[in-house]
């Protein structure tokens, strides 16, 4: 039978794989591999350099396809969400089917940690209830954007005795329930950290583990601007972004 393997690559740098994650890289015949256009060929790059720098083996092969277009305008979002997983979920399944063999191994890279705001292992899912291609797959923790984030800034995730809340900026800028005082923020392309409480500390990171790394912190008071103007700028300049930060609301 066929076997998977999802593996958590962490947050960029190729020295976040772990020794687990390398057992598993080398056990892959055909990684499988979502080309995003253009603006993001430095990504699939880091995955092959991934590749090339802990795998022993050099008859692996990586087999690419192109991502389905998804509806960013839908006002019903999880429909929209949901739609593009089918779409996923095909070209998966054809990727498999066609460039697998029967006995063969294949595997998912994923950025950061596949439990973590990542769609793999509910496509993957998707595609073994449809039961048209039988295989069994494995999941590989990984280093994840948020572990990398408060690495970098020195930090533990939460003060003595405070739990942690993990949401979007989507969400945040819903509202925050009750009593939170430790808010990571993912996912946030409309700059939710300008609505909360000024006097909030944010620590804030982009291509966490890649050469084009940048950290900001302070109060939101005084880097919020900073922070907006310095990720339009990056945005620009390499066509993608992938950021995440901290919020630590005042002690009462």
């Amino acid at each position: 039978m066929r076997k998977l393997f999802i593996i958590g690559v962490g947050a960029g740098d190729p020295d976040y794989i772990t020794v687990q994650a390398v057992k598993a890289l080398n056990a892959v015949d055909v990684f499988f591999v979502i080309d995003k256009g253009e603006e993001k060929d430095d990504l699939v790059a880091l995955r092959k350099e991934i590749c090339r720098r802990h795998i022993q083996n050099p008859t692996y092969r990586i087999v690419e396809a192109r991502d389905p277009e998804r509806d960013r305008t839908a006002a019903a979002y999880t429909s929209a969400v949901e739609d593009w997983y089918d779409k996923r979920a095909l070209i998966f399944e054809r990727m498999i089917a066609e460039e697998l063999g029967e006995e063969g191994c294949g595997g998912f890279l994923v950025w950061g940690d596949p439990t973590l705001y990542d769609s793999t292992i509910r496509i993957v899912e998707r595609i073994k209830a449809r039961g048209k291609v039988a295989f069994d797959y494995e999941v590989i923790p990984g280093i994840s954007s948020v572990q990398a984030l408060v690495a970098k800034h020195r930090l533990p995730i939460n003060r003595v005795g405070e739990s942690i809340h993990v949401t979007t900026g989507r969400k945040l800028a819903e509202g925050l329930p009750p009593g939170i005082a430790n808010v990571v923020v993912m996912l946030d392309s409309q700059n939710a950290y300008r609505g909360v409480d000024p006097a909030a500390e944010i620590y804030w990171g982009a291509y966490i583990g890649t050469p084009n790394e940048i950290l900001i912190s302070g109060k939101v008071a005084d880097v919020a601007e900073t922070i907006t103007a310095t990720r339009a700028e990056a945005r620009e300049r390499h066509g993608w972004i992938m950021d995440t930060y901290l919020l630590r609301f005042p002690q009462k």
